[in-house]
C-alpha cells in the first residue's frame, strides 16, 4: 500500500465517524444502520429479539455471514471492531452460556457502550476490550473463531490483522468475515485519501489480493461469496462500486 496514506488522519476519522455512530441513532451517514440492515442482510429477526436494541441501532455491518460461521455451544469467539456489539451479542446466542464472546474495538464509545448493553441485559459471557486489531492483546490460541463485519477495509494493515487472526486463533480454527474489496485495484488517488478510506472505499483491497494476504498468513479461504443486499448510499461510493465493482463480500477461512 502507498505510504502517503495519512494514517494518523484516517485513524481519527474513523473513531470520529464510529463514535458518531455509538451516540447517535438517527444520524446521516454514507451507510445504512440498523435492524432493516441488519434483517435484510440475512440476521433472523426472533435472534435479534433477544439483542439489545441500541446495539441493532449502531449497527453498521456490510453482511452476514453466520451460517457460514456454524458457531457451537462452548466455543470461545472473538470479534475484530465489534462497534456497539450486535454481532458480539448474536454470537452469544449461539455458543450459550458454555461458551464466551470478546470484542476489541478502537473507539472508546463503542466499548464503553458495548460493555454497559452486556451488563444490563445479563450477557455475562460477553466482554469488550478497547486495542487495535492490528495488535490484539491476546494470547495465542485464545479463540476457536474470529468474526469480523466491515472493519478490516479501514485497516491500512491489512496483512497484520490476518497475521493476528491467524495467532490468536487455535489451530484449525476459523476466521469468518463480511467485508468490503474490489474487484479492481483502486488507483492511487483513492487510495491515499483518508476521507475515502473512512468512506468505506479507499482501503477496498482488490479480491484477488485480499485472499492472497488471508493465504499469507497462513489460512485456506474456504468459501467466498457476494452480498448484493448491501447497499452504499453515498454518491462517492456508488461511483466506486460502478467503476471499480467495489462491494461486500463474506467469506470462511480455516487456520492452516
Amino acid at each position: 500500500m502507498s505510504e502517503s496514506l495519512d494514517t494518523e488522519k484516517l485513524e481519527r476519522e474513523v473513531k470520529s465517524m464510529y463514535q458518531d455512530v455509538a451516540v447517535s441513532t438517527d444520524a446521516e451517514f454514507h451507510f445504512e444502520t440498523g435492524r432493516t440492515l441488519a434483517e435484510r442482510l440475512g440476521y433472523d429477526s426472533d435472534t435479534l429479539t433477544y439483542v439489545p436494541d441500541e446495539a441493532i441501532d449502531s449497527f453498521a455491518g456490510v453482511g452476514y455471514y453466520f451460517d457460514m460461521a456454524a458457531l457451537e455451544p462452548r466455543e470461545r469467539v472473538l470479534d475484530l471492531g465489534s462497534g456497539s456489539g450486535l454481532d458480539a451479542f448474536y454470537a452469544a446466542m449461539n455458543v450459550t452460556e458454555t461458551g464466551s464472546v470478546t470484542g476489541v474495538d478502537m473507539t472508546p464509545a463503542q466499548v464503553t457502550k458495548a460493555n454497559g448493553l452486556a451488563a444490563d441485559n445479563g450477557f455475562h459471557n460477553v466482554t469488550f476490550r478497547e486495542g487495535y486489531i492490528e495488535n490484539l492483546p491476546f494470547e495465542p490460541a485464545s479463540f476457536d473463531v474470529v468474526i469480523s463485519n466491515g472493519v478490516i477495509n479501514l485497516s491500512a494493515e491489512k496483512d497484520q490483522v490476518f497475521e493476528e487472526a491467524h495467532r490468536v486463533l487455535e489451530s484449525g480454527g476459523r476466521l469468518v468475515l463480511s467485508d468490503i474489496i474490489s474487484e479492481q485495484r483502486l488507483p492511487e488517488s483513492i487510495k491515499t485519501d483518508a476521507d475515502l478510506w473512512a468512506a468505506c472505499i479507499g482501503g477496498a483491497e482488490q479480491a484477488t489480493d485480499y485472499t492472497e494476504l488471508l493465504e499469507t498468513a497462513g489460512f485456506e479461504v474456504l468459501e467466498l461469496r457476494e452480498n448484493p443486499q448491501y447497499e452504499f448510499r453515498s454518491d462517492q461510493a456508488a461511483h466506486a462500486c460502478e467503476r471499480y465493482g467495489v462491494k461486500s463480500i463474506s467469506l470462511s477461512a480455516r487456520k492452516q
